[in-house]
């Protein structure tokens, strides 16, 4: 049973997972043409002569691709080829008229590497990397909008990808999905890919196999093009059990490319897996090998923003969160960023835990509930920091600090300290003023005094509870804590 458990076992089944991921580098241009990658252009109005591979045209190798590519492979602390090497992938695609892909096949940029996930139970564990290579992206055949034929946009035609490849180290869903989102969250961290699930930068091929423990890995089948963390784990549930059926009934696996129908919650095929030499890759005559000096590396390393695992481990150090919140607050840059400054305007390192939970809590609620990203917050990280360091000073508890908070997130711009001010909030912490209200609520409630005084803690707090309301909510808790006590002896 504890075997079961350790290798996540599903009827006796063990999942083995690899994943390919498409992400789209954050070029203005395409790999090898000078076209446009903006989003949402008008059909074919973004495809060149190159892009297409018209007579007499040359592919031209964009140079920031390389160095984007350097920088993944930095972040996953991989081995970097310095001589790589473009080749044809020959397929035939409708929305590909070249009849091949530019891609990497021999000496991919970015070799061995790896990444650690962060799975619920707070374990942490290390996917491999086998590599990641540079190639351009097809173009895209349309189905619905034409009776009895595709549409072709060729505008993606061209498009830089770097198709990252993992090891198939992967042995549940939950270590499929954590891995993919650890990989999202570093391409967008590095600044390398806008990662839009929605518009195709980011997306993932997952391969699926069962085996009994022990046992040679099962043949793998590919779900293809799957672009939305949901959908990655539901076709891949979807797929356990398919593949789970047809094992215990005695059947075999045919090795084939599968696509997931969410609305049916089943994967279909779509065609037999091609195999590497299916596609004939050969060097591309038209393109130099990609050599890279040891001083391009050495000055992306330089230019490499402080990376996920570091922060973390940053954050349990200096602030002293848990590693659950540190995990939550590097989720991405952009909220890790955010939450350094809330510190630093709530009064510094003392106030990290403070901080953290009021980010992760009614913060990104707020955000959640608006539907809004970070970025369009009408509370500042300085203004949510000045907040805190109001609750800390004692100048607000925390009960009317939501109440402040509700006010700055509909009066955009103004500061706690102004909403203190206009609301009348600040809290009481005069102990002649707190002892007076203390006095009348003993009085007019002497029945609970001496059930507190024959050892009902309950009573106690209903008494703290009254004083509360009769000081409508301004008194400091731990203030009336310590008054009754002494005032009831």
């Amino acid at each position: 049973m504890a075997e079961a458990q350790k290798l996540k076992l599903i009827d006796g089944w063990e999942v083995v997972i690899g994943i390919e991921i498409h992400t789209q580098l954050a070029t203005k241009s395409k790999i090898f043409s000078g076209s446009s990658t903006e989003f949402g252009q008008d059909p074919n109005t973004q495809a060149s002569l190159v892009d297409l591979a018209m007579p007499g045209v040359l592919p031209v190798l964009n140079a920031e691709v390389v160095d984007l590519a350097i920088r993944f492979g930095l972040g996953i602390d991989a081995y970097i080829d310095q001589a790589s090497v473009f080749a044809r992938k020959n397929y035939f695609y409708p929305d590909s008229p070249k009849g091949y892909q530019i891609s990497q096949m021999d000496n991919p940029i970015v070799g061995l590497g790896h990444i650690d996930i962060q799975l619920e139970d707070g374990t942490v564990k290390r996917i491999g990397v086998t590599r990641a290579h540079l190639e351009e992206d097809a173009g895209k055949s349309i189905h619905d909008q034409f009776e009895g034929m595709s549409g072709i946009d060729l505008n993606r035609a061209g498009t830089p990808l770097l198709e990252i490849v993992s090891e198939p180290d992967m042995r549940s869903v939950e270590e499929a999905v954590a891995y993919i989102k650890s990989i999202h969250t570093l391409v967008r961290w590095l600044g390398i890919s806008d990662g839009n699930m929605a518009e195709g930068s980011f997306r993932a091929d997952c391969n699926v196999s069962l085996r009994r423990p022990g046992q040679p890995f099962g043949t793998r089948c590919e779900l293809k093009n799957l672009n939305s963390f949901r959908f990655i784990e539901q076709a891949i549930n979807v797929e356990i059990e398919r593949q789970m059926e047809i094992l215990e009934d005695g059947g075999t696996i045919d090795q084939e490319t599968r696509l997931f129908d969410p609305n049916k919650m089943e994967t279909r095929s779509m065609r037999s897996k091609e195999e590497a030499n299916d596609y004939r890759y050969f060097p591309d005559p038209d393109l130099l090998p990609v050599i890279i000096a040891d001083e391009q590396i050495e000055a992306a390393r330089a230019a490499l923003p402080e990376l996920p695992k570091a922060r973390r481990a940053r954050f349990i150090t200096d602030f002293a969160v848990t590693e659950y919140d540190a995990h939550v607050l590097t989720l991405s840059r952009e909220m890790a960023d955010f939450y350094e400054a809330v510190v630093a305007a709530a009064g510094g390192a003392k106030q990290g835990k403070v901080s953290a939970n009021w980010v992760m809590g009614e913060f990104s609620g707020a955000l959640n509930k608006a539907g809004l990203e970070l970025a369009d917050s009408p509370v500042s990280a300085e203004q949510l920091g000045g907040m805190i360091a109001r609750i800390v000073d004692n100048t607000i508890n925390g009960k009317i600090a939501k109440q402040v908070f509700g006010f700055m997130w509909e009066a955009e711009g103004k500061s706690a300290d102004d909403i203190i001010a206009e609301k009348g909030l600040k809290q009481e912490t005069d102990t002649g003023a707190i002892e007076a209200i203390i006095k009348e609520v003993l009085a007019a409630n002497e029945k609970m005094v001496e059930e507190y005084k024959s050892g009902k803690e309950k009573a106690f707090n209903g008494l703290v509870g009254q004083v509360m309301k009769a000081a409508k909510g301004k008194a400091n808790p731990a203030q009336v804590n310590e008054l009754m006590k002494k005032l009831i002896g």
